[in-house]
């Protein structure tokens, strides 16, 4: 996984560079540091502790059709929002201030270290919606709260990221983002109580999906 960590850095400066028309766009340094820095760390202690979710994480070839269909969807809005805030920068559409983009990357961070914590709790959270042999439902650490925390970091994660590049506009393609993460939810939940033993009681117990008491 660490060899991919150069390609990473220069497709993602290469996202936020050039439509900003330069390097001297500070929002899109922090932001990269915040992503990357804790990375390297992160990628090592599964390396070290659970190489098998690495593994996991590396799968991007989706089984489920209604799957493919979401992850384009998203993909889409995804790239068109990386790609605004360097546009952003560059004829000056949007003031944020510098306050917001400290705090808006400082919740990056928190739902990064928080994806991690997901990560440690369960080593069976695949990039892709699958069930493998001998999983286990897990239920303890945040698990325990809600039934998708992961899908909760990110979108908070994904509400944050255009502040924290100093764009208001990107948001526009953001926010559509959550929609096909409900939709994927639903589809990963339909595939889990085929498929997964103690699925079905594990819903009856932990009630709420991404935010507790709401859904």
């Amino acid at each position: 996984m660490l060899y991919l960590f150069p390609l990473a850095l220069i497709i993602t400066g290469l996202i936020l560079f050039l439509p900003a028309g330069t390097i001297n766009y500070w929002q899109g340094w922090l932001f990269m540091a915040v992503l990357y820095l804790p990375f390297v760390f992160v990628a090592a202690y599964f390396i070290k502790h659970d190489p098998e979710l690495l593994v996991r994480r590396m799968q991007y070839k989706e089984k489920e059709a209604q799957q493919k269909k979401i992850i384009k969807v998203s993909g889409l809005f995804f790239l068109a929002g990386a790609l605004i805030p360097g546009f952003d920068f560059h004829y000056g559409w949007s003031n944020v201030p510098a306050a917001i983009v400290i705090i808006s990357n400082f919740v990056v961070l928190l739902s990064y270290l928080f994806v991690f914590v997901v990560f440690k709790e369960n080593s069976y959270a695949s990039r892709i919606i699958q069930v493998e042999k001998g999983q286990k439902v897990i239920s303890t650490g945040p698990y325990a709260v809600i039934r998708h925390p992961m899908y909760t970091s990110i979108i908070l994660m994904y509400l944050f990221i255009p502040t924290a590049l100093g764009s208001w506009w990107a948001l526009l393609f953001f926010i559509p983002i959550l929609i096909p993460i409900i939709f994927r939810i639903y589809n990963e939940e339909e595939v889990l109580m085929r498929e997964l033993d103690g699925y079905k009681e594990y819903m009856k117990k932990v009630r709420y999906r991404l935010i507790p008491g709401i859904w």
